[in-house]
């Protein structure tokens, strides 16, 4: 029996392997066009006007101090949900190469089915991504501002399930301008509490076990870091967008959480929602992948940048014209499992300053040891792990010791200095080797931040816990694709127009 589940097991494996190579050729004459696009808002760029009376920072330097205690917030989430991945494990490896195996195959319709492509803007002050997302939910459909999160698996929306207009009302529960009414949607479909689905599946997204009746939708408690709690039940839906060509597409049978409740301090001030893009079974970005050739990207632009200037998030292929290098690719460490929070890993092997590799512990990179690296749109700046900040910062500092040192005064930075007259020939390269060769330079405004009129810092932050992350400012100017199918990261520099 034994020798008949391992056979049946190869099989499998081999089947996906097969069906990867097949699809990787296949991927390489296909149409950019046939994309799903969607337009990324940052939550303080000149797109957004902003919800509930938001203010934006007045200038530069109260910018980054917001950025800043959001990314300690984020920071904590982050870390608290990679102990949780680690500690817990759902799928066995059966089922791991079952789901590789589901990504691979769906692969093969892409070039009937295109790809699709949605703008981003910026998110929240809780723990959530910095990126908001214009979707359109239901039939017919009802539009929302959803927080983009890398962080989450569940995509949910402020809703009213059942309960005519005591839902703002009651107290505790949402009291919101945009609030998606389920009983108006016709393809709106629950999830029973009874079934595997309820019970299995979704119990990673904080699924509730008890049923008050067999048939009572499935329910969950989904917790963040800060305290706050979205109650809200599961249920199936249509996503509806708009292919790169303008053609019209949509997503059936996507798990969504009809939330209906919000306890804690916390809460979606800056969107309608969250687009969990982890890579849990169920998150959007899985079920978009899967109907869009396996793969998203995302091309970020300076927050500072003019209105007619846009970040994009695409499921599917992209315009290679956009890219000023070829792409370089690296291992994507992503989970085998239905964990937590998912989130997107990278096998890290040094950082090089000035073209000197540094002398960091390989502790450092390990996430079996409390380390790892992951790649965060949500967060903002920069943190690296205490041993690689030192070492980073006394080579910076060196390099910069003629130029005039200032007070970071409130600045969230360690060391900061006049640039008047300043050079950025000063500024030593800064540069992410990874484990399998591939390298990341990011350009020195990346991480010689304009703080202030004639002030600049150095734009890392260290952290003694969790893992080092590769912020949004430092991904800036260059498009990232996520391959969930083959498992791998590509970048390259990019003016993202």
């Amino acid at each position: 029996m034994k020798m008949e589940q391992n056979s049946t097991l190869f099989i499998i494996f081999l089947l996906s392997v097969i069906h990867g190579f097949v699809f990787v050729h296949a991927l390489r004459g296909a149409s950019p066009e046939k994309a799903l696009k969607l337009k990324l808002i940052h939550r303080y760029s000149p797109h957004y006007n902003g919800l509930h009376g938001d203010e934006k920072p007045k200038n530069q330097q109260e910018l980054l101090r917001l950025l800043h205690r959001h990314d300690v917030v984020r920071h904590q989430m982050i870390s608290y949900r990679r102990q949780q991945q680690q500690e817990e494990s759902l799928l066995d490896a059966e089922e791991v190469i079952l789901n590789s195996s589901r990504i691979a195959a769906r692969r093969m319709a892409w070039e009937k089915r295109g790809s699709m492509v949605m703008p981003i803007s910026s998110g929240s002050d809780y723990g959530w991504g910095q990126y908001l997302v214009k979707i359109k939910i239901g039939t017919p459909a009802q539009k929302f501002l959803l927080v983009a999160d890398t962080g989450s698996d569940l995509t949910w929306i402020n809703c009213r399930y059942r309960c005519r207009n005591r839902c703002e009302k009651h107290q505790g529960r949402l009291q919101h301008k945009r609030v998606f009414r389920a009983e108006l949607s016709s393809s709106f479909k629950t999830v029973p509490c009874s079934s595997k689905l309820c019970k299995v599946g979704l119990w990673t997204m904080f699924s509730l076990q008890q049923c008050s009746t067999p048939t009572s939708p499935c329910r969950y408690d989904y917790s963040y870091i800060e305290g706050t709690h979205a109650f809200g039940l599961f249920a199936n839906e249509t996503v509806r967008a708009t292919l790169a060509s303008g053609r019209r597409t949509k997503l059936e049978n996507v798990i969504i959480g009809c939330t209906d409740h919000i306890k804690g301090s916390g809460g979606i001030r800056h969107g309608d929602g969250i687009l969990g893009l982890g890579f849990g079974r169920n998150s959007f970005a899985t079920k978009a992948s899967l109907n869009f050739g396996g793969k998203f990207s995302y091309c970020l632009v300076d927050l500072q940048s003019p209105k007619n200037v846009s970040n994009f998030l695409t499921f599917g292929g992209h315009k290679s014209a956009r890219l000023q290098k070829p792409m370089t690719y690296t291992k994507l460490v992503i989970g085998d499992s239905e964990d937590k929070g998912s989130f997107y890993g990278v096998n890290v092997q040094g950082i090089s300053v000035g073209g000197k590799m540094l002398d960091i512990p390989p502790r450092v990179w390990d996430e079996n040891l409390k380390g790892g690296t992951i790649v965060d749109s949500g967060t903002s700046l920069t943190f690296l792990k205490v041993p690689a900040y030192k070492a980073v910062m006394k080579v910076m500092t060196m390099a910069l010791s003629k130029v005039k040192k200032l007070s970071p005064d409130n600045d969230p930075f360690d060391f900061c200095f006049s640039s008047k007259g300043f050079n950025k020939s000063l500024v030593p390269k800064f540069a992410i080797h990874f484990a399998d060769g591939a390298i990341f330079e990011p350009p020195v405004k990346s991480y010689a931040l304009d703080v202030a009129d004639g002030k600049m810092c150095l734009g890392f932050v260290p952290t003694n816990v969790g893992p080092s992350v590769i912020g949004n400012i430092m991904q800036q100017n260059h498009l990232w694709e996520f391959d969930l199918g083959r498992r791998t990261l590509g970048f390259a520099p990019s003016t993202c127009t």
